[in-house]
């Protein structure tokens, strides 16, 4: 075992106590293939699915997985306009299992996440009966004023430059706190205890994943 693995395993293990103690579920798996079939392990065939817009869950195959599983899936990228899509965003709050990543996680096992609509943040907080958290190590912040940082300093411009938004830190990389009509940092959720006990499950993962 190389000192990376070694320090991820250790990391890994110290996050899973911390999360458990505040209640979700929580799990490690060294790869994102592993990963994907974690999750899959966790949602029962018929159940209805729905995700918000992580790159995370898509680079590592889930979304794609799961279409191709026996789900009823509510996938709003097939939506024909603006209109059609909120409508999904509504419906995916009555869903048995909501997926996504997380934008940053504590040492001590906070999530943190920032959203423009709110349809991701509110769905984590309430809504779907199930949340089903990925979360590649990359994204793992000592304490939460770092993981804040980490969120509006570096995935927020990415996220921005990637929707092509008209924001001041998509033309310079850097957070200026703006009130854009197209700032993605509208919504703040932190997430420190999870209710009810192990409605949310986060899967850890040994790969550097997402943003």
């Amino acid at each position: 075992m190389t000192p990376q693995e070694k320090r991820k395993e250790l990391l890994s293990a110290t996050l899973i106590k911390n999360l458990e103690r505040r209640h979700f579920e929580a799990y490690y798996c060294p790869t994102a293939a592993e990963a994907v079939e974690k999750a899959l392990s966790l949602i029962p065939e018929g159940s209805s699915i729905t995700w918000g817009g992580s790159m995370t869950i898509r680079d590592m195959g889930l979304t794609k997985a799961v279409k191709e599983g026996n789900y009823n899936v509510i996938d709003r990228d097939t939506a024909a306009n603006p209109a059609e899509m909120r409508e999904m965003m509504r419906q995916g709050l009555l869903t048995d299992y909501y997926l996504t990543s997380t934008n940053a996680i504590s040492e001590d096992g906070v999530l943190v996440n920032i959203d423009g609509t709110g349809n991701r943040v509110a769905s984590i907080c309430f809504g779907p009966n199930n949340v089903i958290v990925m979360c590649g190590l990359n994204k793992v912040a000592q304490d939460v004023d770092a993981a804040i940082k980490r969120v509006r300093g570096y995935a927020a411009p990415v996220n921005s430059m990637r929707f092509m938004g008209k924001t001041p830190c998509a033309v310079d990389g850097t957070c200026h706190n703006c009130t854009s009509p197209e700032c993605i940092c509208n919504q703040v959720l932190i997430t420190r205890v999870c209710r009810p006990a192990g409605r949310i499950k986060v899967i850890l993962i040994g790969e550097e994943l997402g943003y």
